[in-house]
């Protein structure tokens, strides 16, 4: 909205000046409340967005399983790009390669919920892609733009091991502060600690996944990650686990979960302790790299 201040035709110049400041300190502060509310309505959208991949759909006339949570990543939201063309050139200069990238613009809607669900009339079969793991949302007025990538493997994802300890370094950073996941509020957490048994569960479960081209909890013979951890040698009180696909690095990976309700409330979760994650790559697979991340208590 205008704003407008009235200055006596003779009023000293200090004041003019003064009234000049205050004229841009509102300005900025108008901006930044603008700012703030399109990058919140960004986030609720991309929350939408994964909790609608996060469950069976029917898309086009066809029922679909669950898919794995997008990440976010910072430059797939800038809006000043105008096509995937540019979109693609842009990331490989910032360091991030994609194999693909698609832009979605929608115009009209006031709000993520309603913009989701134009999503879902027109685009349904490309937001429930598995060849894409990653998202960015800009948002200006009625104006959104929506683009979805999937990125090349990072170069230093040989070692498993090293992918799952960078995990749990990513999870102890996001568990030492609050944080909303979804409709919960969650304080500050305990660091967990790194688990041999319970990262041998996630490598089992990350290559099953990858050599049989599948993306579930529970495996085709139904074995689940309770089971999976017991069959690791880990009793445990309490479980859990996170799985993602296609992201190519430990990092969108971990962005990926954050991003999605569900897997930020096991992430932030006070009942687990222990943690241990692995990546397997399996190149005739629909994703390529299939990550586990698994969660416990141990029994007393």
């Amino acid at each position: 909205m205008p704003i407008f201040l009235r200055l006596r035709p003779n009023a000293p110049l200090a004041v003019v000046r003064g009234a000049r400041r205050l004229v841009v300190l509102a300005l900025c502060g108008l901006l930044a409340t603008r700012f703030a509310a399109a990058a919140d309505a960004s986030a609720e959208l991309v929350r939408l967005i994964n909790a609608y991949r996060g469950a069976p759909q029917t898309c086009e006339g066809k029922r679909s399983a669950p898919l794995g949570p997008l990440s976010p990543h910072p430059a797939l939201s800038d809006a000043r790009v105008l096509n995937a063309d540019q979109l693609v050139e842009t990331l490989k200069a910032a360091g991030h390669p994609v194999r693909q990238v698609q832009l979605i613009g929608i115009t009209g809607t006031a709000d993520a919920a309603a913009t989701l669900v134009e999503l879902k009339r027109h685009y349904c079969a490309v937001l429930r892609s598995p060849q894409v793991s990653e998202v960015g949302v800009s948002h200006e007025n009625l104006n959104w733009r929506i683009a979805l990538a999937q990125p090349l493997l990072a170069a230093d994802l040989s070692n498993w091991e090293q992918a799952g300890r960078e995990i749990l370094g990513l999870t102890n950073a996001a568990r030492s502060q609050p944080r909303q996941c979804g409709a919960r509020r969650f304080n500050a957490a305990h660091a967990l600690q790194w688990n041999g048994r319970l990262a041998q569960a996630a490598l089992a479960h990350s290559q099953d996944m990858a050599r049989r081209n599948y993306f579930d909890h529970d495996t085709p013979e139904g074995d689940s990650a309770g089971e999976r951890a017991l069959r690791a040698g880990y009793r445990w009180r309490s479980v859990g686990e996170n799985i993602a696909a296609g992201q190519g690095s430990a990092r969108a990976a971990v962005a990926g979960w954050l991003a999605s309700p569900e897997h930020c409330a096991n992430i932030m979760s006070p009942a687990f302790t222990d943690m241990g994650a692995a990546e397997s790559i399996g190149s005739q697979s629909d994703m390529s790299i299939y990550w586990t991340q698994v969660f416990g208590a141990p029994r007393p």
